[in-house]
């Protein structure tokens, strides 16, 4: 019996045209991918040069500082106001632990639902309704929280909690519509289908033969999913949970429209406050040129926020996968 050639041998031949192509192409590509490094760097080069004279005169206190007093002066770059933006950055802080605190578990016990329990004829229309509700624009949840969800569901859950756990801190105080917790929940429900999607993708990637062994073995479901597929898919998990934060962290429209835009300070999750994205939002349309300076100084903050949730999700997906020998990764 003789073996024919593959087809496609004559053309994967090389020739002239191709060899001159190949430094045109890498270079191309090299171009792109040093593109976009360059707008990065130009992103954040020209946002702290110009927020600067807020860093200068305000120092650390524009971390730690509670007092947000803008400035009505044109003759930049004097600066006169006073710049605190350490309710901005608990406000975000806070919405955005609230909203993965929820979205975690709720995202894992859908994507196990999805990939392990499930009839195999509804795997197909969960998957897509939970990546139609990853594409819904942020202002349909913003208007479906703020006059549905909010008046409905969270107002009267506010109002239980105060009364069984006023005595603590995060729940004391009056009730207000507007607030942390209600923006963090809206934002819980935003980051779900996302957080949903990608450990799907990650438990759908564990070994068959693993988990089968552990059926073979007499494990019982749930045993197969506490003690092989969640601990395989730990790194994954984390993954799309930092994915998620980094979301929550700069999300604004929904939060905008339900955390209330208050400037002043308060550590109950019933207070009214505001986020650093929300706060640029509400305020650049009106700001003053010592405003901007100062909303750019957030914004630069937001990205520094955002840089770390990244490093600490890369950090923790290498140390899972290296030690666990994760099947995501």
């Amino acid at each position: 019996m003789t073996l024919s050639p593959p087809p496609v041998r004559g053309q994967l031949r090389g020739t002239s045209r191709g060899r001159l192509a190949d430094p045109f192409f890498k270079a191309l590509m090299t171009t792109s991918g040093v593109l976009v490094l360059a707008l990065l760097a130009f992103m954040i080069i020209r946002t702290t040069a110009d927020s600067w004279p807020i860093f200068a005169k305000e120092g650390l206190g524009f971390f730690t500082g509670t007092e947000w007093r803008a400035g009505q002066t044109r003759d930049l770059p004097e600066i006169h106001g006073t710049y605190g933006a350490w309710p901005f950055m608990y406000g975000t802080l806070v919405t955005a632990a609230i909203a993965l605190a929820i979205a975690l578990p709720v995202a894992v016990a859908v994507a196990v639902y999805i990939t392990q329990l499930s009839p195999r004829r509804l795997r197909g229309p969960l998957s897509y309704a939970v990546e139609t509700l990853a594409a819904v624009p942020s202002i349909v949840y913003g208007l479906w929280g703020l006059l549905f969800f909010l008046p409905v569901v969270m107002r009267p859950l506010m109002e239980l909690l105060n009364r069984w756990f006023g005595a603590f801190f995060l729940f004391e105080g009056p009730v207000f519509g507007l607030s942390y917790f209600a923006a963090g929940v809206v934002l819980a429900i935003m980051i779900l289908p996302i957080m949903t999607a990608i450990i799907r993708e990650v438990f759908a990637a564990a070994p068959g033969a693993e988990l089968q062994a552990a059926y073979g073995l007499g494990a019982t479901q749930w045993e197969v999913i506490r003690k092989v597929l969640l601990p395989r898919s730990y790194s994954g998990i984390v993954g799309g949970a930092m994915l998620g934060l980094g979301r929550a962290i700069g999300e604004t429209v929904a939060v905008a429209m339900l955390v209330g835009g208050s400037q002043r300070m308060g550590y109950s999750l019933f207070f009214a406050g505001d986020t650093m994205a929300a706060h640029i939002f509400n305020t650049f349309q009106d700001a003053l040129p010592e405003t901007v300076l100062g909303l750019m100084a957030i914004g630069v903050a937001l990205f520094v926020f955002t840089f770390i949730v990244n490093v600490l999700a890369r950090l923790l997906v290498w140390r899972a996968g290296r030690n666990l020998g994760d099947a995501a990764v």
